[in-house]
């Protein structure tokens, strides 16, 4: 399967985007469209899911492959929402809502 370079390159930024945190981004200067940025968009999805089903607990993997993301994208997103401590990690590394 052959990609064009402009897909290659914003999957490259996006994942990039993923990795810092919001409140990173916030700071960076970034352009300010009045749209959601790509990773902000990634974030409040997987937020969303989290409200919408009480007692969610994913693996990693499993996250992959719900959200359809490469797995460099979704550690980034599972680590941001660790680090604002949206989510925890169970003993057995699944992620759960932290208010659960």
């Amino acid at each position: 399967m052959c990609y064009g370079t402009e897909t290659v390159d914003a999957g490259a930024r996006l994942a990039s985007l993923v990795s810092m945190s919001i409140d990173t981004l916030e700071r960076s200067g970034a352009p300010h469209t009045g749209l959601a940025s790509p990773a902000a968009t990634l974030l409040q999805r997987v937020e969303n899911e989290y409200h919408e089903m009480p007692g969610l607990k994913l693996t990693e993997a499993q996250a992959k492959r719900l959200w359809g993301m490469e797995a460099t994208m979704c550690r980034a997103v599972l680590t941001t929402l660790l680090e604002r401590r949206f989510l925890r990690r169970t003993a057995v590394g699944a992620y759960v809502r932290a208010s659960e």
